[in-house]
């Protein structure tokens, strides 16, 4: 019977494997693939804020939830497709933990992809705004959704970047479990549906919702912008680049080893 997930200590050994893939990604395909990982992530936070609206008059408890379920579609969107997630390439420090990839590889990956996420979470917010697609009351939540995001105090906007990128990290992995496309759906949808009900940061969303609401008019300056989102970057990268990998690490990589070495010195 084949076999419907991976263990674990597989996964680890997945992880490890893709980290090498992608520190030997081209500059073209990682600016590529940035570019539309930025896309998909801003079409589940522009949905997000539709429905949100939509529903909002009537219980707030309620949209909250509804946008909850309708964002992870931008990390189902990356892991199916295909895409680079500035975020989700955090767990590349299992590979350079294991000495398969170096520091550089790694910062290299991390910043072109960060950069291309940028680009395109912009290109969006740029078709939505000239499509007209936000209209009414959605443009006011969407101001509203980036001047909170925008004026959050750093401690806030860097502890709950930290727990996002745990969240969303976890979700990779749960999907790299998976074997088949409905299971990764399901991977990616309740850990993603879960951070954004709790109303953690992740970085690359706040790449369009914070200029999606500058550009309608948000009360958000450029410098607003750029401390928010480092912040909350460094959150992401605290949460998913260093506790997540170096639990994983030390329990089915580093422990595996030490085993091995232990039965070869018998």
């Amino acid at each position: 019977m084949d076999k419907k997930f991976l263990t674990p200590g597989e996964i680890a050994k997945a992880t490890i494997n893709a980290g090498i893939k992608k520190a030997n990604l081209s500059t073209k395909s990682c600016i590529i693939l940035g570019i539309l990982a930025g896309f998909f992530i801003g079409l589940g936070g522009l949905a997000n804020i539709i429905i949100s609206q939509t529903i909002g008059g009537i219980d707030v408890g309620l949209a909250k939830f509804l946008g909850a379920m309708v964002f992870p579609v931008g990390l189902m969107l990356v892991v199916v497709c295909g895409a680079e997630l500035f975020t989700g390439n955090n767990l590349m420090t299992l590979a350079v933990m294991d000495k398969k990839i170096h520091l550089g590889e790694m910062f290299r990956n991390w910043g072109i992809v960060w950069c291309a996420n940028l680009i395109g979470s912009l290109l969006l917010v740029l078709l939505v705004y000239y499509s007209n697609t936000l209209n009414g009351e959605a443009i006011a939540k969407a101001i509203a959704v980036a001047e909170v995001k925008a004026t959050m105090p750093l401690l806030d906007a860097f502890l709950k970047g930290i727990l996002c990128n745990i969240v969303v990290v976890l979700a990779v992995w749960f999907a790299t479990a998976a074997q088949d496309v409905i299971s990764k759906i399901f991977a990616c949808w309740f850990p993603i549906m879960l951070f954004v009900l709790c109303g953690f940061e992740h970085s690359v969303a706040n790449m369009f919702f914070i200029p999606m609401g500058m550009i309608l008019g948000g009360d958000v300056s450029v410098s607003n912008l750029i401390i928010s989102i480092i912040t909350v970057t460094l959150g992401n990268i605290a949460g998913g680049a260093l506790v997540i990998p170096a639990m994983y690490y030390n329990c089915y990589i580093k422990e595996e080893d030490t085993k091995i070495v232990t039965n070869i010195s018998k």
